[in-house]
């Protein structure tokens, strides 16, 4: 069995570097196609093309919500800046007021620094791209553990697909002998019944008819293109890489087949063994909806 991979998963990674350590979480489900959507940090906006790129070459289908936080590490969050134009504003004003009011004495560093507005603290200005090695190793980890949950998981799909494409298979040939049998079976009824009202038999004249019934009810190019079906969907299975849209394609086209011999159907049955295919079908389409 190939390498299949469901589109549900969980994957968790930290890394530390440059005095912050970054923690990502990714959780996916399923989607038609491959849907990325990012939570992180205002400060870390510059790097999501990266962290895009990275989901992007480990995942092809599912809705992918990636979270990251960041947090202190030992480094300095927080920087001191001294604003030169106001302390000097500071210095000058006091300066006139002490010849205003004919005062003695230097303006004092410690006077000056208690000011409002002289030093300000702010958040440390940083290199974001000094960063990515160890966010995008968080990444990774993430990643890893988000493809490992998810090939698990779709090995499991992958078995119980199996199982059903067996199950069908022989659901199929069950429904190709019993063809022939149901116009025999029609034959003999027939006959019967002018033999229980007295009416001579033409037998040219029922071969045609059995004939005729035979053609309205022949499924055996239903039969055959199921069959073919089958053996495709077994072939996805085996194959590594993403085969979940190919697999749904593949389970509506074998749905249209049963729908048509069901159509055909007059015999119970053979009704029996058709709604038997067409619940392993459905059953099927529903596993296929969460294969990446």
């Amino acid at each position: 069995m190939g390498l299949l991979a469901s589109m549900t998963g969980y994957g968790r990674g930290e890394a530390a570097g440059e005095g912050r350590r970054f923690t990502v979480e990714l959780k996916a489900v399923n989607h038609r196609f491959l849907d990325l959507v990012w939570r992180l940090p205002r400060v870390l906006l510059p790097l999501e093309d990266g962290l895009r790129r990275l989901v992007q070459e480990r995942v092809a289908r599912g809705r992918v919500e990636g979270f990251v936080t960041i947090g202190d590490n030992g480094g300095t969050t927080m920087a001191v800046r001294v604003d030169k134009a106001l302390a000097a504003a500071y210095d000058k004003a006091l300066r006139e007021l002490k010849e205003t009011c004919g005062l003695a004495g230097e303006t004092e560093l410690s006077q000056l620094a208690a000011l409002p507005g002289v030093l300000v603290t702010e958040e440390a200005r940083q290199d974001v791209d000094l960063w990515w090695p160890a966010l995008a190793q968080a990444c990774r980890q993430a990643l890893e553990q988000l493809v490992t949950m998810r090939r698990t998981e779709g090995e499991t799909l992958g078995r119980d697909l199996a199982g059903r494409l067996a199950t069908l298979a022989g659901l199929n040939a069950d429904i190709a002998a019993r063809a022939p049998v149901v116009v025999e079976e029609y034959r003999s009824r027939l006959n019967g019944r002018l033999g229980q009202l007295g009416v001579p038999v033409d037998e040219a004249r029922l071969a045609a008819e059995v004939a005729l019934m035979a053609d309205r009810s022949d499924i055996q190019e239903e039969t055959v293109r199921l069959a073919s079906h089958l053996e495709q969907a077994k072939g996805c299975l085996a194959a590594d890489g993403p085969v979940g849209r190919k697999l749904d394609f593949i389970l509506q086209e074998m749905q249209r087949e049963v729908n048509t011999i069901a159509s055909k159907a007059s015999d119970r049955i053979m009704g029996r063994l058709v709604v038997e295919a067409k619940g392993e079908i459905e059953k099927m389409r529903e596993q296929v909806q969460n294969i990446e």
